[in-house]
């Protein structure tokens, strides 16, 4: 096994390969991605391979006038995809023509524009400004329309976990028809992934993720549905504007005056304004685009591990898959899950039909908060300053340094292991409400075994209480979706939280799952929507690469030279807008192909729950004098140096990456659209970390089922105890009016 840090395969091993001597060599061809989150825009891009060559990142605004009045304009997020997306490409070197493919995603939030000329319109508080035209998926504005909408028990809601979430749009658009000035008659409404591709195409095309998982829509042939939308539902709930000619505010009836279109389906062209605003091209293909969460599942389900554990399946497409569980984790974390036949399980959104492939159906679990249940645990204790004082001291993370602060109390107070060393801390930190599995918004916190200790070491404890909830709630939400006919074999994790070894080895062994960790940590998302630019161009790439590049591509040229410039007039950065000031960028050339290849698999023997062991690859011969360099799980962000000495050495030999794409397998791959996402996520997304459940009759894996009775009975007594406060406040409250 090679030194760790280091490189499997050396420099001059990869001159020699193949990768460096094709004849002829093919014709180069890119894609990229874009992923607006709720605090900022990111873009990406990525070869056929799926090596990310650049990144960057520029943060967008929200407003918060009024409490719960959550605000974003789509003109700054347009402007700030813009700035990525030139960014990254400048940064890479790639030349905009030979960007095949573009896909979006984004958060659920809920875009307003003017109908008559297509500009935004002001949603309050201050309808003046029309530049605050996006309800973010945060605002809570209307909880009077949700209450409405789920009284009416309409058979829509059966798709949406039984209820629809303040979170989700129809409330939003029922609020605005009664406090819009004018109302909404002359308003249209997209999710913000479809006005993406809209503002990108001028196409009124909208997406099955975003109309199906946030909006009501209920696909043909799903409980007779020949609409997609329910004029009697709209009606009933006070929204017959949304019925008028077909829908068309809300995108119209497939195939009649709408065109609806699973992940990655061809939206159509850049338009020559999209081009110039992008720095692209009017030949770049657009994917039709998805909410983020999702498009975190396309950026890891298909990873490989080499390990017993793992198991390819006997399914063939996108079937194979069925069982894996993606689990995209930030401030909270989605659930998302996919299966043949519709499952239906309380507290889970969905069953969502053709959502990311025609035919298969998607549900959506959820824990509310997440990475910040852990920051919350941390800011609250006394202890907290001496925390960032002390790691910021060693140099090393918070959570790097409380787990070596665990792994010190265990010798000290000659504990078993760190779970047993906070086995009587029953931490129960739904602080936030439950999303899954129980679906209420009233659930709070509850932590018992608590002292007046106000130390680092009381700190470290609370900590792991906080990761084990984590973990223990997984669990649940699993069997709980288990119980509603899912088959779940494997848990692919992405986001920040991968890097913490404890919470990945205690989600592990709570859920006896196989925790399977991406190539890419940070950049799952916005990779996963490259990938939806390389479905929609992949016909288009086919031919090109047949023809070895000498197929014709207009493109609009002008419009790159004059947007290229990410700064000043003069294309130089503003000392105050440069890119280390306002966005992370990087420039990925230096990691090609680093780690392509590289199989994984895990080791058996001892459990470690801080530094889960680094993927082992095949033993390779190399001289005494011949560096290896490995480069396991990668990450990105202004925080992260990810170019170092490989990006040095491969700048200085002008080494420039060519894509794999073997045009002679066209014919035996399969055309269903499902299938061919699949196959472009198998071959670019890379392999994975696994890390392996200790065994059933481990020491830890028993008290861990221990202590999983005791979190469930905390959570079914504490509505137990609010029922029961709550019948005993209404009676007095009864008697008081009586009198």
């Amino acid at each position: 096994m090679a030194p760790h840090g280091k490189s499997f395969t050396s420099l001059s091993s990869r001159k020699s390969s193949i990768f460096f001597n094709q004849q002829p060599p093919l014709p180069d061809v890119y894609y990229v991605g874009v992923d607006v989150g709720t605090g900022s825009a990111r873009a990406c891009l990525i070869d056929t391979n799926g090596i990310i060559l650049g990144l960057s990142e520029r943060p967008i605004t929200r407003h918060e006038l009024k409490p719960n009045y959550i605000t974003q304009s789509s003109t700054e997020i347009w402007n700030a995809i813009g700035f990525c997306v030139r960014n990254c490409i400048k940064e890479s070197g790639v030349d905009p023509s030979e960007v095949f493919g573009i896909g979006f995603d984004a958060t659920c939030s809920l875009v307003v524009m003017r109908e008559s000329t297509d500009e935004p319109v002001g949603v309050g508080p201050d309808f003046s400004d029309n530049k605050e035209n996006i309800i973010l998926w945060m605002d809570h504005r209307a909880p009077e329309e949700t209450d409405i909408i789920n009284a009416t028990n309409d058979k829509c809601l059966k798709y949406v976990g039984g209820q629809m979430s303040i979170e989700m749009e129809l409330p939003k658009m029922k609020w605005l028809k009664h406090n819009l000035p004018g109302g909404i008659r002359d308003c249209k409404f997209y999710d913000l992934a479809d006005f993406l591709t809209h503002k990108a195409t001028r196409s009124e095309a909208r997406s099955y993720c975003s109309t199906v998982c946030k909006q009501g829509f209920v696909p043909f042939g799903v409980d007779g549905s020949t609409t997609g939308w329910s004029d009697e539902f709209l009606k009933k709930v006070d929204l017959e504007e949304l019925v008028e000619d077909n829908f068309r505010r809300l995108g119209g009836i497939p195939n009649k005056n709408g065109k609806y279109l699973s992940a990655g389906d061809v939206v159509g062209k850049l338009s020559e304004k999209a081009a110039e605003d992008l720095g692209l091209t009017t030949e770049c293909l657009v994917g039709s685009g998805v909410i983020d969460a999702y498009a975190g599942w396309i950026g890891t389900a298909a990873a490989k591990c080499d390990s017993p554990l793992f198991e390819a399946g006997n399914d063939t497409g996108i079937s194979s898959a069925c069982g894996r569980l993606a689990a995209v984790a930030g401030t909270s974390t989605c659930h998302i899950a996919m299966t043949k036949e519709p499952c239906f399980v309380q507290g889970v959104w969905g069953p969502y039909k053709d959502v990311l492939a025609p035919g298969y159906w998607l549900a959506e679990g959820g824990q509310s908060c997440t990475g910040a249940l852990l920051a919350h645990v941390l800011a609250i204790h006394p202890a907290y300053s001496r925390l960032v004082h002390e790691a910021e001291a060693s140099n090393i993370s918070k959570f790097d340094y409380l787990n070596s602060l665990l792994e010190n109390m265990v010798i000290d107070t000659k504990s078993r292991s760190v779970v047993s060393l906070a086995k009587h801390i029953f931490f129960y930190g739904d602080f936030h409400g439950n999303r899954s599995p129980i679906a209420d918004p009233s659930m709070r916190a509850s932590i018992i075994g608590q002292s007046m200790d106000s130390s680092l070491n009381d700190l470290v404890i609370q900590y792991f209480g906080a990761c084990e909830f984590i973990a223990q709630q997984t669990r649940q939400i699993v069997e709980e979706m288990i119980k509603g006919g899912h088959d779940l074999k494997y848990i692919y994790m992405s986001g920040g939280q991968c890097r913490n070894g404890l919470l990945m080895r205690l989600l592990a062994d709570c859920t006896g799952l196989p925790v399977i960790i991406p190539r890419y940590i940070d950049a799952a998302v916005v990779f996963g929507s490259a990938i939806l630019g390389a479905v929609a161009s992949e016909d288009v790439v086919q031919d090109h690469i047949a023809n070895r590049g000498r197929s014709r591509r207009s493109s609009n040229l002008t419009s790159h030279k004059s947007s290229v410039n990410v700064g000043g007039g003069d294309g130089s950065h503003s000392p105050y807008t440069a890119p280390s000031a306002t966005i992370s960028s990087t420039n990925m050339n230096a990691l090609a192909y680093a780690a392509n290849n590289a199989g994984s698999h895990s080791d058996f023997g001892q459990v470690d729950y801080f530094n889960q062991p680094v993927a082992e690859h095949p033993h390779e011969e190399k001289s005494d004098n011949e560096e290896s360099e490995e480069e396991e799980t990668l990450s990105f962000g202004s925080k992260h140096k990810v170019q170092q000495g490989l990006s040095q050495s491969l700048n200085k030999m002008g080494i420039k990456p060519l894509s794999t794409l073997d045009s002679k397998k066209k014919s035996n791959e399969p055309v269903d659209h499902g299938d061919k996402l699949w196959r472009l996520m198998e071959r670019m997304t890379g392999p994975g970390k696994i890390i392996v459940p200790s065994s059933k009759d481990h020491p830890d894996r028993k008290l861990l089922d221990a202590k999983y009775k005791v979190f469930l009975d905390q959570c079914h007594k504490q509505q137990e105890y609010r029922k029961a406060v709550d019948q005993v406040e209404a009676q007095n409250l009864k008697n008081v009016k009586a009198h």
